[in-house]
């Protein structure tokens, strides 16, 4: 007979499938990093990869917490997140609309971590996991940090750049 599952499972699947987010974002970042056309832009993806090898940590501080071991688990969103954001690569490869489109993909990312390490929050907080409730609340942070400069990347050069079809 199949048991109920709990909020705690969901929890912990929900924490999987972010762990595996990150990590396949840690690999993405270089390659997005070395095809940015601008500086700040290669910096900033760089700045982020360091950034997303923290937050890794910190997930695994949270499974450790629980008594699990670290292990992902496929996140098909962020698979076609990333697919998206490899399409834009080739598709605008040599464009001058490129670092345009590599800071939207980014932004798709940063927005599906944003509402992952949400809910996590809410529901660390239901399940008195006030241990993990900092940890995913530092790597919250830094999403919505990074969110927004993306924003103020995108407004302050990498929008203008990519002209309008007369």
């Amino acid at each position: 007979m199949a048991t109920t599952k709990t909020l705690d499972d969901l929890f912990l699947d929900t924490l999987k499938d972010i762990y595996y987010a990150e990590k396949q974002i840690l690999k993405t970042l270089p390659k997005m990093a070395r095809a940015a056309q601008s500086e700040e832009g290669k910096a900033g993806f760089l700045q982020h990869r360091d950034e997303t090898q923290g937050q890794i940590e910190r997930l695994e501080q949270v499974f450790e917490l629980l008594g699990k071991a670290a292990r992902g688990k496929t996140c098909e969103a962020i698979q076609g997140i990333i697919a998206e954001g490899e399409e834009i690569i080739d598709d605008f490869k040599d464009s001058p609309a490129l670092d345009a489109g590599l800071i939207s993909s980014a932004q798709a990312v940063e927005h599906y971590e944003i509402a992952r390490y949400g809910t996590l929050i809410e529901w660390a907080k239901q399940l008195g996991l006030t241990d993990a409730v900092p940890l995913l609340q530092q790597n919250l942070q830094e999403e919505e940090a990074t969110d927004k400069k993306l924003t103020h990347l995108a407004k302050a050069s990498a929008n203008a750049k990519g002209p309008k079809k007369a």
